[in-house]
């Protein structure tokens, strides 16, 4: 141990006046959130590792994803560069990670706009024609959680969530 504290989302919350606990997206194949603040040592092998320059060090030194510039490819030199086991490389799915797009789209506004289709290699952004105009539909089951779709949309319409789970 360092002498130092562990890091603590909750306690920092706490300390800086409450609020909620923003929860962070944590690099593809990182385990239960709880865990891996355990084991991974901030050493920041994982970003310098990211060919895509899309993990970065947040609070704590921790690593957090963040694909306003670019998307995941799923290359896993990121868990490849892990030497602590906080990303674990075994999962078909590297994470439950998924888009979701507000009532800001420009598309439900009546403003034509394909920018996340477009960029959504895996389809699961599709745009069905409408009265009144597209409709944008998400198929979550085809969603990677790569965030290609972020950084193109114009309005920030496109938010990526984690899903709540009981083991954190």
């Amino acid at each position: 141990m360092n002498g130092r504290a562990p890091f603590s989302p909750a306690r920092r919350a706490f300390l800086r006046g409450g609020g909620p606990v923003v929860r962070r997206l944590r690099p593809p194949w990182a385990i239960a959130e709880a865990r891996f603040l355990d084991l991974c040592t901030a050493c920041d092998a994982c970003v310098v590792a990211c060919p895509e320059q899309v993990l970065h060090r947040g609070e704590g030194g921790y690593p957090v994803f963040e694909p306003h510039s670019g998307a995941c490819v799923f290359c896993r030199k990121c868990v490849d560069a892990c030497d602590t086991d906080a990303l674990d490389g075994e999962p078909a799915r590297p994470w439950a990670i998924r888009a979701e797009i507000s009532s800001s789209c420009l598309t439900l506004n009546g403003v034509t706009c394909f920018s996340c289709r477009d960029a959504c290699g895996e389809t699961a952004i599709r745009f069905r024609p409408a009265l009144g105009g597209a409709r944008v539909e998400l198929d979550a089951s085809c969603c990677t959680g790569c965030g290609a779709c972020l950084g193109v949309c114009p309005v920030s319409a496109i938010a990526l969530s984690v899903p709540e789970t009981d083991d954190e």
